[in-house]
């Protein structure tokens, strides 16, 4: 990619603070020719929705120093110098038990100050900043699978829908800005990281049950088929969903994006971009901004968890570079399966 032009830099008040915007011409999105500028402005002009998906999370910042085409990074730390000094940020724990000082935004300044950085997508942990061992959301991710499409992924919303209403709960969700979709619930923080992932499997099952020609919760990609793919591992501590407003980095500069449910049947992924979303959210809102309102009582689906357990079906796989659990069945995908590795668990 050809290098911008040299432009001078600016400073911009945001939220009461001095956030300065250098190279604001610079090319981040090739493809329509989107600016730096285009992208601090489009997250000044969503900030009361990307707010209520970041507000006090601890966040990793996903950089584009050079644009999409360059090299990228994700920024899990954040500096100890050479940042302002009202940045806030919270100290998380790996599964290695290793820490890290992670931007914790308390105002819509952190967001255009990690945007001056070059941060493109934001990766909020599904803790807030003073319960950070205790998810306050559980995230529902909808993954088509080689064969199915957008629109097997909307179904499959909708049985997610159907388990939620039995429930008693609320789903909100949004487009992942590709393919996928995801469903967030509010959830009480009073359930440690392993409990609320248990819990997302049970609730994974009782839609696969459900549907279970056109879902699955198979972990090894050789047993899902054709089928969407319900990814529980999402609520394994340190894995990350890009948020609501944030964009996506791809050619068409895609947002993930809120939607109401009956929205969702009508949509299209490639509907909602870095133009077409700050207009959408001017004249409609935000279609979660009653996401705060009500936290669920998780109890219901860890029930469901341990009628689970007693009828055989315990935990399923943790990520690959996650420390192996207790309980957690052998990491070896089932072709590859034998005496030796399936006892020693490797």
């Amino acid at each position: 990619m050809a290098p911008s032009a040299k432009s001078p830099a600016v400073e911009i008040e945001v939220a009461g603070r001095p956030v300065r915007l250098s190279s604001p011409d610079k090319i981040v999105f090739p493809g329509p020719g989107y600016t730096k500028r285009d992208v601090f402005e489009y997250y000044l002009a969503v900030g009361d929705g990307i707010m209520r998906a970041l507000s006090r999370r601890p966040t990793t910042l996903q950089r584009f120093p050079d644009g999409i085409e360059g090299e990228a990074f994700f920024q899990k730390r954040i500096p100890t110098r050479g940042v302002p000094p009202w940045i806030e940020t919270a100290t998380i724990s790996f599964p290695s038990g290793r820490q890290a000082d992670e931007l914790c935004p308390a105002d819509l300044a952190h967001v255009a100050w990690a945007a001056q950085m070059g941060t493109v997508v934001f990766h909020p942990w599904p803790v807030r900043g003073d319960a950070v061992d205790c998810p306050d959301e559980l995230r529902i991710d909808l993954d088509p699978q080689p064969g199915t499409d957008f629109g097997d992924v909307v179904a499959t919303a909708g049985v997610v829908r159907e388990v939620l209403n039995d429930l008693g709960w609320t789903g909100y969700p949004k487009t992942s800005g590709g393919r996928g979709v995801h469903v967030y619930v509010r959830i009480a923080p009073e359930h440690p990281f392993v409990d609320v992932r248990r819990a997302a499997i049970a609730l994974a099952r009782e839609v696969e049950r459900r549907s279970p020609d056109r879902i699955t919760t198979a972990w090894w990609k050789e047993e899902r088929g054709e089928r969407v793919f319900i990814d529980y591992n999402q609520m394994a501590r340190d894995r990350t969903i890009a948020c609501a407003y944030s964009l996506r980095a791809n050619a068409r500069a895609t947002v993930s994006t809120p939607v109401t449910w009956d929205e969702l049947t009508r949509v299209e992924p490639d509907d909602f971009d870095l133009r077409t979303v700050p207009a959408r959210f001017a004249a409609a809102g935000d279609p979660h901004a009653a996401i705060d309102d009500v936290a669920h009582d998780l109890a219901p689906l860890l029930e469901w968890s341990d009628r689970d357990a007693a009828a055989g079906s315990g935990d399923l796989p943790y990520p690959p570079d996650h420390p192996k659990m207790p309980g957690e069945p052998p990491r070896v995908q089932p072709s590859r399966k034998n005496a030796a590795n399936w006892e020693n668990g490797e």
